[in-house]
C-alpha cells in the first residue's frame, strides 16, 4: 500500500525507479493531500532517474544533514530547539518552495511569542541551513532572503550583590550552587553544567574549558576565587564525574520551573541564566578589572564584545577628566582675555 497512517499523519511508501525504497512522512493528516504529495514525489524521482534532474530535497533532509555536520557546535542544543520550533512551519516542505513570505510569517510569529532579538537568532539558524543547502550541498540554486528585525542595542542586564543573594535564597540547593559558581567564574551555562572533576585543579585553584567546549573554540583557563573554591568544596562527593548533579545525575538544563519561579519571587522578571555572566563581568569592571584582562578571563574572542561593559566604570578616565579643571584661581565663570598672536 502506497499510503499508510502513523498516528494522525499519513506516510508514503513506494519503490523509486532507481530501486531505492522510499518511506517518508507527508506531514499531513489529510488523505487527499498525502496522495498529492505521494504522486508529486514519485514523479520527481522519476525525472531524477530518467532525465537527470536535480532531486527535490525536503526541509527534514536538510535538518538531518545539518545536525550530522554540526554536532561539534557549542550551540548544537540550541539549533535543535530552533528546528523543533520550525517543524510545524517547514515539515514536508521542499527547500525550493520555502520563500520569503513564509519566512516572514515565521519571524513575526516568533517575535510576538518572545522578542525581535530572539526571533533574529532563530531565523539566523534557518538562514544558515538554506545557504549551506545552496553553497555546500548544491541542493538548491537559490536561497530566499531571510527577513531580520532591526533591533536596538539593549542595556547589559546585571544585578547587585543584594539582588543576587535574594535570587539564591529562592533556588533549590543544587541550582543555587551552580548559580554561585557562575557568578564567581563567569562561565557559560553549558560549561557549568558539563564541568567535570577531571578538569578541576583544587591545588592550583583553576579549572579548564577545552577548545571543543568553548564558544570561541579556544581553550580557557578559569581562575577560581575564594567563592568558587567554596562552592567546589561543598560539591566534593556528590558525583564521581561531574561537579554539579541532582539526584545522582548530571544537570543538563537550568532554565527550569524552579529557576523561573526563583526569578519571579526575587522580582527579577526577564533575568536569564546568561545574565549571571553579564553580572560577573559587570562586577569585575566596577571593581577595576582592566577590560583586556576581563576578555582573557571570560574567553571572549574580540575586544569589542567586552567593551559593552566599559561604561560601568570610569575610574581609568578620572585623571584625564582633571586636565580641564581650572587652576591658579580661575573657574568656569571667568573668561580670560583672548590673546592676539
Amino acid at each position: 500500500m502506497s499510503l499508510f497512517k502513523r498516528g494522525e499523519v499519513w506516510w508514503v511508501r513506494f519503490t523509486a525507479p532507481s530501486g531505492e525504497r522510499v518511506r517518508r512522512s507527508s506531514g499531513t493528516s489529510d488523505r487527499e493531500a498525502a496522495q498529492e504529495y505521494h504522486d508529486r514525489l514519485k514523479a520527481d524521482l522519476w525525472r531524477v532517474h530518467r532525465l537527470g534532474d536535480r532531486p527535490d530535497r525536503q526541509w527534514e533532509e536538510a535538518v538531518v544533514k545539518w545536525l550530522k555536520e554540526k554536532s561539534h557546535k557549542s550551540s548544537f542544543d540550541k539549533d535543535q530547539l530552533v528546528f523543533r520550533w520550525a517543524d510545524r512551519w517547514l515539515r514536508g516542505k521542499r527547500l525550493r518552495d520555502i520563500d520569503r513570505d513564509l519566512l516572514s510569517r515565521m519571524a513575526d510569529s516568533k517575535a510576538k511569542q518572545t522578542t525581535k532579538a530572539n526571533a533574529n537568532r532563530y531565523m539566523a539558524v534557518i538562514r544558515a541551513v538554506l545557504r549551506r543547502a545552496r553553497d555546500e550541498w548544491e541542493w538548491i540554486d537559490r536561497a530566499p532572503k531571510v527577513p531580520m528585525f532591526v533591533v536596538r542595542s539593549q542595556r547589559v542586564c546585571w544585578v547587585t550583590r543584594e539582588q543576587a543573594e535574594v535570587l539564591m535564597s529562592h533556588l533549590p540547593p543544587h541550582q543555587a550552587a551552580m548559580a554561585r559558581f557562575g557568578l564567581a567564574t563567569g562561565l557559560r551555562q553549558r560549561n557549568v553544567c558539563r564541568l567535570e572533576w577531571a578538569d578541576v585543579d583544587m591545588d592550583r585553584r583553576c579549572c579548564w574549558v577545552h577548545a571543543d567546549q568553548a564558544k570561541a573554540k579556544r581553550a580557557i583557563a578559569v581562575p577560581l576565587n575564594a567563592e568558587a573554591m567554596a562552592v567546589l568544596s561543598r560539591q566534593i562527593g556528590e558525583h564521581d564525574q561531574y561537579v554539579f548533579s541532582y539526584a545522582g545525575q548530571p544537570v543538563w538544563q537550568v532554565n527550569t520551573k524552579a529557576w523561573r519561579r526563583a526569578v519571579r519571587l526575587a522580582g527579577l522578571d526577564g533575568f536569564r541564566w546568561h545574565d549571571l555572566r553579564h553580572t560577573w563581568a559587570s562586577w569585575h569592571v566596577q571593581a577595576g578589572t582592566p577590560l583586556h584582562v576581563l576578555q582573557e578571563m571570560g574567553g571572549w574572542s574580540t575586544f569589542e564584545m567586552v567593551r559593552r561593559y566599559a561604561h560601568l566604570s570610569a575610574a581609568h578616565l578620572v585623571d584625564h577628566s582633571e586636565r580641564i579643571v581650572p587652576v591658579h584661581g580661575h573657574n568656569f565663570g571667568t573668561q580670560p582675555s583672548a590673546k592676539v598672536a
